[in-house]
């Protein structure tokens, strides 16, 4: 590299992270995702910050996938939520798409407005709207 210097024209440099497909490599389209919204996040955290105070429940998990968006709850460190919060959209035009399922995978209530759906969870949660 003798008189080379990095503003050398002939020198050609290529920076491609591992798992990055070279610019001239056509491009895959990414799979669509199911995921919560703000207004959605903010109903179940709500609900889980009470319990969460209350000393009921200690961890949750998200999980965005392609057909469906899941939050599960956790009342101590375990394999198996204690609930589980689904929004699947393509249940948008029949049941609802928003579920509430037991540990044993019992739904125990399933609907189109998430507030309603998540009063299982919290008897005394008011419903506003």
């Amino acid at each position: 590299m003798q008189g080379r210097t990095p503003h050398d024209k002939s020198v050609s440099l290529a920076l491609v992270h591992s798992g990055e497909a070279p610019a001239s490599a056509p491009q895959a389209r990414a799979l669509p995702i199911v995921a919560f919204d703000r207004r959605e996040l903010m109903l179940i955290l709500s609900v889980y910050g009470r319990k969460v105070s209350l000393g009921e429940w200690r961890d949750y998990a998200m999980d965005f996938l392609r057909e469906r968006a899941v939050f599960s709850i956790y009342a101590r460190v375990s394999e198996r939520p204690l609930f589980i919060v689904e929004k699947s959209p393509k249940l948008r035009n029949r049941q609802g798409q928003y579920s509430v399922t037991n540990q044993q995978g019992r739904i125990l209530k399933r609907g189109h407005d998430l507030a309603q759906v998540l009063r299982v969870l919290d008897p005394q949660l008011v419903v506003v709207g």
